[in-house]
C-alpha cells in the first residue's frame, strides 16, 4: 500500500477527520449522560429543600416559581405542602456584598414567619473566618447569633455592632452583613408571596430546568455540597472588617 504524501492537504484531512471523530464522540457521550446529570442535579436540589422547610409531601422544584427581587435579578420560591396545606416555604436568595464577592444562600421559612433552617450554597469567603457562615449561625447554643426559629416579622436581622440583634462572626462583619442580607431579602420574597402579591410578577418554573438555567445568581443550588471558590487563606478580611 503506498504511503501518504506528506502534504499540507493530507495533513489538513487527516487532522480535519480526527476533529470530527472526536467531536462526534464527544456529542454522543453528551447525550447519554444529560439526562442522568439532570436527574441528580434535581434531587440534590430536593435534598437542599428539605434540610430547611417542615416535612412535605408535594413536588416543590416542580411547583416553583420566581419574583423580581427589585435589583434586576429574581429569587425563587420552592412552596412546601402537606396534602393540601402548605407548610413552609424555601427561598433562594444571594448578596453582592459579602468580602469575597456573591454569598448565595437557601434558606426556609414555616407559616409562623420562622426561619427553619438554611444552606450556603456558594461564597468565596476567607477561610478560618468569613467562611464561618456555613455554621455560625445555627449554633442553637448560642442564642446571640443563632437565627434558626427567629421570627422575622418582629424584625428584620442586622448584626449587633449596627444596633442589630444577630452576633456577627468574629472578625467578619462584612461577611456576617451580606448573609444577613440575603436572610432578609427571601423573607420579603416569603412574605410577598404569602400576601398572594406573587401573582403580578412571578413567573412559573419548568420541571425540567434546573438552577443553573435560571438567574446569574442562582449557578450553584443544586450544588449538595458547600461552594468556597476562595483556596487562599489570608488575614484580609480581618483587618477589612
Amino acid at each position: 500500500m503506498a504511503k501518504l504524501k506528506s502534504t499540507f492537504k493530507n495533513m489538513f484531512l487527516s487532522l480535519f477527520t480526527i476533529c470530527f471523530v472526536v467531536a462526534v464522540l464527544l456529542a454522543q457521550v453528551n447525550k447519554i449522560t444529560a439526562k442522568p446529570i439532570a436527574e441528580a442535579k434535581a434531587k440534590k436540589l430536593e435534598n437542599a429543600i428539605r434540610e430547611v422547610v417542615p416535612p412535605f409531601d408535594n413536588n416543590p422544584v416542580a411547583e416553583a416559581y420566581k419574583i423580581p427581587d427589585g435589583a434586576g435579578d429574581s429569587l425563587t420560591i420552592y412552596p412546601a405542602k402537606k396534602g393540601d396545606e402548605w407548610v413552609g416555604f424555601a427561598v433562594t436568595s444571594y448578596s453582592n456584598n459579602a468580602f469575597g464577592g456573591t454569598i448565595q444562600i437557601i434558606v426556609g421559612f414555616d407559616k409562623d414567619n420562622r426561619i427553619v433552617n438554611y444552606s450556603v450554597l456558594s461564597h468565596a469567603e476567607t477561610p478560618g473566618l468569613g467562611a464561618k457562615v456555613v455554621q455560625w449561625f445555627k449554633d442553637t447554643s448560642k442564642p446571640g447569633q443563632c437565627i434558626i426559629g427567629r421570627d422575622l416579622s418582629k424584625e428584620k436581622l442586622s448584626v449587633s455592632k449596627d444596633g442589630g440583634n444577630v452576633d456577627a462572626i468574629t472578625a467578619s462583619t462584612i461577611t456576617s452583613r451580606a448573609f444577613l442580607e440575603a436572610v432578609n431579602k427571601a423573607y420579603a420574597a416569603y412574605v410577598n408571596t404569602i400576601a398572594g402579591n406573587a401573582a403580578s410578577g412571578a413567573t412559573e418554573l419548568s420541571k425540567d430546568i434546573v438552577p443553573e438555567e435560571t438567574t446569574k445568581n442562582e449557578k450553584d443550588i443544586a450544588s449538595d455540597t458547600t461552594i468556597n471558590k476562595n483556596d487562599k487563606t489570608t488575614g484580609g478580611e480581618e483587618h477589612a472588617q
